[in-house]
C-alpha cells in the first residue's frame, strides 16, 4: 500500500508543477490553489509512503516520477521540445527509478 500512495504522490508531484505553470506567476487564483493542493497531496502522499518505505528509497522515486511526470506534460501538453539527448536522459532516469524500486526489497 506504501507503494501505492508513493505513486500518486509523485503523480501529484507533476500535477502541482504543471498547475503551477498555469498560474502564470501565481496571479491565476484558480491554478494557483490547485497547485497549493497538489502539493499538499503528494507531500501527504510522501509522508505516507515514508512511513513504510526508506527514505533513500521513497524520496528518489517520487521525485523522479514528478521529474518525468513533468516531462511527459511539457512534451504532451505544452508542445514543448524534448532532444535525443533529454529524451536518453529521461529514458535513463525512468530506468533508474524502476532499479531502485527492483533493488530495494520492499
Amino acid at each position: 500500500m506504501a507503494w501505492l500512495f508513493l505513486i500518486i504522490a509523485g503523480i501529484f508531484e507533476a500535477f502541482w508543477s504543471t498547475m503551477m505553470k498555469l498560474s502564470n506567476g501565481f496571479s491565476n487564483i484558480y491554478y494557483s490553489i490547485l497547485t497549493v493542493v497538489g502539493m499538499i497531496l503528494s507531500f501527504a502522499g510522501l509522508i505516507i509512503a515514508t512511513k513504510h518505505l526508506p527514505l533513500s528509497l521513497a524520496y528518489p522515486v517520487w521525485t523522479g516520477i514528478g521529474a518525468v511526470g513533468a516531462i511527459l506534460v511539457g512534451v504532451l501538453c505544452f508542445q514543448e521540445h524534448l532532444s535525443l539527448s533529454t529524451g536518453i536522459f529521461t529514458v535513463m532516469l525512468l530506468v533508474g527509478i524502476i532499479g531502485i524500486k527492483i533493488t530495494a526489497g520492499h
